[in-house]
């Protein structure tokens, strides 16, 4: 009974062991996944301020041209 005792202690152990690990796996990949929507959604708030950066010297010469008119 000694023997069989240890042996499914062991097993348990072991068992827990492999149910952590995947566990933090998971884990770490949804945190990767997350950072990488973080990263995606601030590519495009980048791309609307190099967007409205682009646009400020057509609206220079728009106001000069209606300066002039």
């Amino acid at each position: 009974m000694g023997r069989l005792g240890l042996l499914g202690c062991l097993g348990a152990v072991l068992l827990i062991l492999l149910i952590s690990v995947f566990w933090f796996v998971g884990v770490r990949n949804h945190m990767v996944e997350l950072d990488q929507q973080v990263q995606a959604q601030w590519a495009q708030v980048e791309n609307d301020y190099q967007r409205r950066f682009d646009l400020i010297p057509n609206l220079v010469r728009t106001v000069q041209g209606a300066a002039i008119f």
